[in-house]
């Protein structure tokens, strides 16, 4: 089930809508000409319709979140921008060869900026390109080295990953090259790829970035002011 919440039948759930009607006081004629004058609005204002569907694909992606929300806040050790003991956690799933994962990295640090309280848990998830992998192995070596910020943004600043922008980047972030790079082929890295790839499928991510917050899943580079009022809700409760 990947953490999905089964649904009532349909027969299930009319008989609950019945049940609903009935103690509301609203009997059969009246369900009738409440049904035609719905099915009357939604005719004539179809564009409601997609509203609809992005409201209900919301509510699914929040039931498919709330059993994997603790695994997913769990960082990989150093893993972590903004605040590591901040109250407010948000999760982003990241490629470095991700176009719009670099262009939401002022996003990012405007959110850090602004709000003390938030922790970034910064999940590699390497789809896009095959240079991809070496780069979010090299990101978590660094991140192991307590230098994960530093190559994250170096990383992000350069070139697409390449074996050369990748040994930039992490020099320009102060990793110890040789320490990272036989880190990087460690089976806890391995492991830790494959579990983000794990979980994006469960959430149904399948682009990045990808963000969760609060109970709630946002998909693309939705810019900061989204990011912001996903923050705040999140601070809110």
């Amino acid at each position: 089930m990947h953490g999905r919440r089964a649904e009532a039948p349909p027969a299930a759930q009319g008989a609950k809508l019945d049940s609903q009607l009935a103690e509301a006081g609203i009997d059969t004629r009246q369900r009738g000409a409440i049904e035609a004058l719905v099915r009357a609005y939604i005719l004539d204002h179809p564009e409601i319709l997609p509203e609809a569907m992005d409201k209900l694909q919301a509510r699914e992606a929040e039931a498919r979140l709330a059993p994997l929300r603790g695994a997913i806040e769990t960082p990989f050790p150093g893993a972590v921008l903004g605040n590591p003991q901040g109250k407010v956690t948000l999760v982003e799933f990241t490629d470095f060869s991700c176009t719009y994962c670099r262009s939401s990295v002022k996003d990012v640090e405007a959110l850090v900026k602004d709000n003390p309280d938030l922790r970034v848990v910064v999940r590699e998830l390497p789809i896009i390109a095959p240079e991809s992998e070496p780069a979010a192995r090299m990101g978590l070596a660094a991140a192991a080295q307590g230098k994960y910020a530093a190559f994250h943004k170096a990383m992000f600043a350069g070139e697409r990953p390449s074996n050369t922008s990748i040994a930039a980047a992490a020099n320009a972030a102060g990793v110890d090259g040789a320490a990272a790079s036989a880190f990087a082929q460690q089976t806890g890295v391995r492991q830790e790829l494959e579990r983000n790839l794990g979980l994006a499928r469960q959430l149904g991510i399948n682009g990045t970035p990808a963000w969760s917050i609060g109970g709630k899943l946002l998909t693309g580079a939705v810019g900061r002011e989204a990011l912001q009022q996903a923050v705040d809700a999140a601070r809110k409760g």
